[in-house]
């Protein structure tokens, strides 16, 4: 019996020390442990965080060529990683100056998640189907992530952000086919004048000259703009800010080479039924000697052609201009990204994920895709060096002196819809300066009269 009541005095003083201990907030509890997660142990199952129910999305993004499929699948794949109960639903972007769009926004169709820019931005505003971003809970977050240069690629005119952004402050490009140039004895051209000989000798040899894919208009007015930006730093800007006219010496003289390049034959034949891939297409495999396009194109332009493929300033007026405007670009950045629908069923989430995808787009652009011009910080590893064409941007990136505008940054939709239609109209040859700069005078007065 002694025995017995000495093991079960000693089982008590067990007890009695180890509940001295818990009262006293034990400092035997190893570092490693908090109190949160002492508590969390022993939190009922009925008050423990949920697991995120299924959540499938629609979401309206590019996906037609390497630069737009590489970004995507990307994202995609660490939000699986990141975000396993959501699963989105692709509807591939149309190259269709968002026509589709439109028709998603009118018929109450809209996607949860789709890419917009500045105009499309405007046009949703007014019939109220974009989700304003300001106060959303991913804003603040992703607005720290920003680079500073590229602010103006979140912020609307308006002082509000409807979009998370991948992009930064891109640029107009006009690359050309070296060896082509070289076999065909053609100077790289540094005036217009010298690019209108230059179209009449790849024409003499059956080769296209400038491939361009006007069915998208975006294109021509990007034309345009280059041919503007030799004598006026701000190109179209100017005019879809109510500030200058078509008939002013810098649009007037653009108009004028713009049509003499169309008559020399610069473009390929139904450049305005030509989309973006069938244009890229003659380009890369040797049928057109230049293409214009945005730098963008630099990842593709490299991987399918190696060195026979670089990009040219674009010419000027005269060899003095030339110098003078060479690093006066077209392009520029303005709000656009990824957006969200106001009548999303699943809003919170469809935020959370355009904001998401916008940053790995980014991401994936600076790491994998070789270009530093992206809107947001990136502080992953680069998984390859910027090519070539990238290297050389980079180092006259810090000496632009100004910028045009990329069709989709236009304020004015009005003004934006008539420079389409009339620097389209161009490109046709059948349209001559006159009648563009006083079409374009008139247009300008009806898109900014109340």
């Amino acid at each position: 019996m002694e025995r017995i009541f000495t093991k079960i005095l000693g089982i008590v003083l067990i007890l009695v020390m180890v509940l001295s201990m818990v009262a006293c907030g034990s400092s035997t509890t190893p570092d490693s442990v908090s109190t949160s997660t002492l508590a969390a142990a022993t939190t009922t199952d009925s008050t423990t965080t949920p697991v995120e129910q299924p959540v499938t999305l629609k979401i309206y993004a590019q996906y037609s060529d390497e630069d737009t499929k590489a970004p995507y699948d990307y994202a995609i794949a660490a939000m699986k990683k990141d975000m396993p109960n959501v699963t989105l639903e692709l509807d591939i972007l149309a190259q269709d100056d968002n026509a589709k769009l439109k028709t998603y926004a009118a018929t109450g169709n809209l996607p949860d998640v789709f890419q917009s820019g500045g105009d499309i931005i405007n046009t949703l505003k007014a019939s109220n189907n974009i989700l304003m971003l300001d106060d959303q809970a991913p804003t603040a977050d992703f607005k720290s992530k920003m680079q500073p240069s590229a602010m103006n690629t979140l912020m609307n005119s308006d002082g509000h952000i409807w979009a998370y952004p991948y992009a930064g402050n891109e640029l107009v490009l006009l690359y050309y086919n070296k060896d082509l140039f070289t076999q065909f004895g053609v100077k790289v051209p540094t005036t217009v004048d010298e690019l209108i000989q230059a179209a009449k000798t790849f024409n003499s040899k059956n080769i296209t000259p400038l491939s361009i894919f006007s069915k998208e208009k975006w294109v021509g007015v990007s034309l345009f703009d280059c041919l503007a930006t030799r004598m006026e730093p701000t190109g179209i800007r100017k005019l879809d800010t109510n500030q200058g006219k078509a008939s002013d010496e810098a649009f007037t003289w653009a108009a004028q080479k713009f049509a003499e390049l169309a008559k020399a034959g610069l473009f390929q034949k139904g450049a305005t039924n030509t989309n973006n891939d069938q244009a890229e297409s003659l380009f890369l495999t040797g049928k057109a000697a230049m293409f214009l396009n945005g730098q963008w194109e630099i990842a593709t332009a490299t991987e399918k052609m190696g060195d026979k493929v670089d990009w040219m300033a674009f010419p000027g007026k005269d060899a003095a201009n030339y110098e003078e405007a060479k690093n006066n670009f077209s392009g520029g950045g303005g709000p656009g990204g990824y957006s969200v629908s106001p009548n999303s069923k699943n809003k919170d989430m469809a935020v959370k994920v355009a904001a998401y995808i916008s940053f790995k787009y980014a991401e994936c652009k600076y790491t994998t895709r070789g270009t530093p011009i992206v809107a947001t910080k990136v502080n992953a590893p680069m998984v390859e060096a910027f090519p070539p064409m990238m290297e050389k941007l980079a180092k006259v990136i810090p000496d632009i002196k100004s910028f045009g505008s990329f069709d989709w940054n236009l304020t004015n939709a009005k003004f934006k819809v008539a420079i389409e239609d009339a620097t389209q109209k161009l490109v046709t040859g059948g349209y001559t300066a006159d009648e563009f700069v006083k079409d374009m005078d008139k247009a300008i007065v009806n898109a900014n009269a109340e």
